[in-house]
């Protein structure tokens, strides 16, 4: 039996792997970019284009979980309907249902029931138990010809408590190769993000290096799997919309790869680009091969160009502004309706989070004791330009208007604050746009205490897929709106 397993990378996150004669897509994105239609897109980075027509037909798609870098429903338009789609137990219904809706059909399965096709079995575990709560649906799976060696994928989560102790007890052999997803997504110091507290003197960058997303991939991630032999970066791999950065620092993997190999000596690190196969061979004496398919491409171009570009802000930033993700809500009477209807519910949701909790636990801020304003929702270009302001009080959990100030008499006054645009709130309420696309590429926050108190972990919480169904139904709905489903299966 031949036991070895191939590893094509497609970009991003996306792989084609093919053992026993058997092939398994992972989190297919095979379009130049993903996401919801509009400036919210991202451009898979590197560039590449892929032609589906001479991609191998896979005999299953695995799906690890709902996040739209990894559930596109336009790539999955272009595969043959009779190709099934894995998935795990968590996976909200409206994902389900939209992949139901363009012909699909999706087996949900456990850890406990391996995806058997031919001598090639997936099993897809549950994320690990520290894993943050907006990724812990998602599975990772470890795929295995016959008694062959294994790769385990640690999908954007903390890997598998329970796959761990499989390989700790001996029930499951040490991988030889763990893919890991690099999702530092840091950008260049001085650039607007929902991820820089906006407190003077806070939110340090020591810690945001390429050594710091080494360190975390390759020795966190990797302690407790003593003994792998190769490690696959993958992840951080698209352009943040409507960014003049380019790409975000330290998602060159060849050169991240270069750099571990240079640093330690457990274990070989790989860093494909698109197109790359890696080719674990049975032989545990014999070393993982590395070649290209002819079917993805490198945009070239485009490559160039956009690494010019990303020299010339790192050269000389100047000032950078944020631009909305949305248009402007075509009816405004019916937009602040929706807007007034949203803030009570979300004042009393944001009591839960780690933002209330601490909110509700301090008494003095900068200019002394607090009142029961303990936050600021700031939404910026409301009708006729206008800021509008809004303070979260704690007696009432719910938001009242307040005067428009400026930034830094805001910061001041409430230890919390989020700042975004009038259009790109309402867009998140209408499903236009997902809260990873309004934190991702137009949002500033600020706060006291732990990055995980802010407003924008806060609204992860809020706004997810996995707490509003319905918002992400009306995503996908936008997200399919240019796809005609086929009469009969392709």
């Amino acid at each position: 039996m031949d036991t070895r397993l191939e590893l094509t990378f497609l970009g991003h996150q996306t792989w084609l792997v093919q053992g026993g004669g058997h092939r398994v897509l992972i989190d297919p994105v095979l379009t130049e970019a993903f996401g919801l239609p509009g400036r919210a897109e991202c451009r898979v980075w590197p560039p590449r284009r892929i032609d589906a027509a001479l991609m191998p037909r896979p005999d299953a798609v695995v799906l690890t979980h709902e996040h739209l870098d990894h559930f596109h429903l336009p790539s999955l338009d272009l595969l043959d309907r009779r190709v099934p789609v894995w998935t795990g137990p968590l996976l909200p219904a409206p994902v389900e249902e939209a992949i139901v809706r363009l012909g699909f059909e999706v087996r949900r399965v456990d850890h406990t029931i391996p995806i058997e096709l031919g001598d090639l079995r997936v099993t897809l575990y549950p994320a690990g138990a520290r894993t943050l709560f907006w990724e812990d649906r998602v599975v990772q799976p470890c795929l295995r010809v016959g008694d062959g060696p294994a790769v385990f994928v640690a999908v954007d989560a903390d890997p598998s408590d329970l796959y761990l102790q499989q390989v700790a007890d001996g029930t499951r052999p040490v991988p030889r190769m763990a893919v890991v997803s690099n999702n530092s997504q840091i950008v260049p110091h001085g650039m607007p993000a929902s991820s820089v507290n906006l407190l003077p003197g806070v939110g340090g960058t020591r810690h945001r290096t390429g050594l710091a997303v080494l360190n975390q991939l390759l020795l966190d991630v990797l302690a407790p799997l003593d003994g792998v032999g190769d490690v696959a970066l993958c992840g951080n791999g698209f352009l943040p919309p409507t960014s003049p950065h380019g790409p975000f620092l330290y998602c060159d993997h060849p050169q991240m790869a270069a750099a571990a190999n240079g640093l330690q000596h457990l274990f070989h690190v790989h860093g494909p680009r698109p197109g790359e196969r890696l080719t674990v061979p049975a032989s545990p004496a014999q070393k993982v091969t590395v070649d290209r398919v002819g079917w993805v491409r490198i945009d070239d171009d485009f490559e160039y160009e956009s690494l010019v570009a990303h020299a010339a802000f790192l050269a000389d930033p100047g000032a950078v502004r944020l631009s909305p993700l949305a248009d402007e809500p075509a009816d405004q009477d019916r937009a602040l309706e929706l807007l007034q209807q949203e803030l009570p519910r979300l004042g009393r949701e944001l009591l839960a989070t780690g933002t209330g909790v601490l909110a509700c636990s301090i008494h003095e801020y900068l200019s002394g004791p607090l009142g029961p304003h303990r936050a600021v929702l700031r939404l910026k270009d409301g009708p006729g330009g206008e800021l509008l302001q809004f303070a979260w009080d704690v007696t009432t959990a719910d938001f009242v208007r307040v005067e428009a100030t400026g930034r830094e008499e805001a910061m001041a006054v409430y230890p919390f604050g989020a700042e975004m645009f009038y259009q790109d709130y309402l867009a998140l309420l209408q499903g236009r746009l997902q809260v990873w696309d309004v934190a991702g590429g137009a949002m500033e926050c600020w706060h006291i205490g732990r990055p995980l108190d802010s407003l924008v972990y806060a609204l992860f919480g809020i706004y997810g897929e996995h707490q509003r169904p319905d918002l992400a139904a009306r995503s996908y709905t936008n997200l399919a709106s240019g796809i005609t489903v086929p009469a009969v299966p392709r």
